[in-house]
């Protein structure tokens, strides 16, 4: 079984509290976006990022300072948003850590694919992002099948942590003799069910945390899961969907 989370916008450099344990999988792939970035001058990095001018000033100057052989910050702990806070890595036990290296993975629009120990720069990359001037238009035709290949040469069950914008990276190329499953952190009111950006966000952070601490080897583990009043509706839960609830 394998994990797939999203990464977050914002990112830190931390050389200090872990020691990286090898390079990402696809450091050329990176590399050559590195080298189409280097290419863009400030305007067009910022219409690329779609952001504000503090956040596409301090991403430019990443860019160009920006050494992914020397790169001396551990993926999971290199992303600071919902998701990871939730998650809480900085505080996972040995045997923990141990249990997310081998059975997470974080999708990555600039370097594709990532295992927990592997050494990163800080970026800004969307996976959605539109590519002008490059050989490809976009991220989805640049990592093509390959992000798929990759994490079924490793498992051929996966769990969807991630958002769709990053799942559509791999679901179109997962196929049908492996197992995929998916996860819904849906809230109700007034007898609606509706899933909330933020709370989905908390929720899968909380899930990686539970099915570590519980060292889980297979999806059905997970339906015991009941961090922030979510529970599991076994009734409208299928096979390969899970459909977690609060509220109900």
């Amino acid at each position: 079984m394998r994990l797939i989370v999203s990464p977050a916008k914002k990112m830190r450099s931390d050389s200090d509290s872990f020691a990286v344990a090898a390079p990402p999988q696809f450091l050329e792939q990176a590399e050559e976006l590195k080298t189409y970035l280097q290419t863009l001058d400030y305007d067009q990095c910022r219409a690329l990022w779609r952001c504000n001018d503090a956040i596409a000033a301090l991403n430019f100057e990443r860019v160009r300072h920006m050494d992914l052989r020397r790169a001396q910050t551990p993926a999971l702990f290199s992303y600071d948003g919902i998701q990871y806070r939730y998650m809480a890595p900085n505080v996972f036990s040995e045997r923990e850590l141990s249990y997310v290296q081998e059975h997470l993975r974080i999708l990555s629009g600039f370097y594709g694919l990532l295992r927990p120990f592997d050494g990163v720069e800080p970026y800004r990359m969307e996976m959605q992002a539109k590519l002008a001037g490059f050989r490809c238009s976009t991220l989805y035709e640049f990592w093509g099948a390959s992000l798929a290949e990759a994490l079924a040469a490793e498992d051929a069950c996966l769990v969807n942590l991630a958002s769709q914008e990053y799942s559509k990276a791999v679901r179109p190329y997962w196929g049908t003799q492996r197992r995929w499953v998916e996860c819904t952190f849906a809230e109700e009111v007034g007898g609606k069910r509706r899933e909330k950006a933020t709370q989905a966000k908390m929720a899968r952070g909380a899930m990686v945390r539970y099915l570590a601490e519980r060292q889980a080897r297979e999806p059905e583990e997970m339906r015991g899961f009941d961090r922030f009043g979510f529970s599991y509706d076994a009734a409208a839960s299928s096979p390969d969907h899970f459909i977690f609830v609060k509220g109900a």
